[in-house]
């Protein structure tokens, strides 16, 4: 499996990080999700901690995943219909955006509420912002709407994949599946507008 893009598929590199940032987020999203019914305690705060440095190390790979596909070009789009493909570019793009945002928020909030940021007790990061109490509620409710606009856009994202793979029998997943070799493309395959 080659490191790099190229014109069919994915790069390891590339199917790497977006995995485990996948896998990010689903445990995060469900950690945050069961943590808040958590009755006060020192477990809960070890939960809380737990859930920020999860958080922080999928802002990092993002990152990381962005400066690579900055110097790494994408594989050539599958033939679809250009409206398909429109909403494929949207919709990574709105991932992006929304896998970002949701950490900042979350850091923002944590600042907001004064509490101290480590990344797994290893070190500790700056407040984004003096303590505000009354801007905290609003971080808070802008962190949880952000994390169920990001399911939504999710289920739509894992959907499409699908319907390419099971109903087209296209490459559109298989190319960024692990160990997944894509189907060889026909030569009478076009843009499908």
């Amino acid at each position: 499996m080659k490191l790099r893009n190229d014109q069919n598929q994915w790069g390891a590199v590339a199917k790497f990080l977006h995995w485990i940032i996948a896998l990010g987020i689903l445990g995060n999203g469900i950690w945050g999700l069961l943590m808040t019914g958590m009755s006060p305690s020192m477990a809960k705060i070890n939960v809380f901690a737990l859930h920020k440095s999860i958080g922080l190390t999928v802002l990092a790979l993002v990152l990381l995943r962005l400066a690579w596909r900055a110097g790494n070009r994408a594989p050539r789009d599958e033939p679809m219909p250009r409206w398909q493909r429109w909403a494929a570019h949207a919709t990574h793009v709105l991932l992006y955006v929304l896998i970002v945002a949701i950490p900042l928020s979350g850091w923002w909030f944590n600042s907001l509420r004064g509490f101290p940021l480590q990344w797994f007790k290893l070190f500790n990061l700056p407040a984004l912002a003096a303590k505000n109490e009354s801007m905290g509620h609003l971080a808070h409710a802008v962190h949880e709407y952000l994390f169920w606009l990001l399911v939504v856009v999710l289920v739509g994202h894992a959907g499409a994949a699908i319907k390419h793979h099971v109903f087209d029998r296209d490459n559109v997943l298989r190319r960024m599946l692990p160990f997944v070799r894509p189907l060889p493309r026909s030569s009478n395959e076009g843009d499908r507008s």
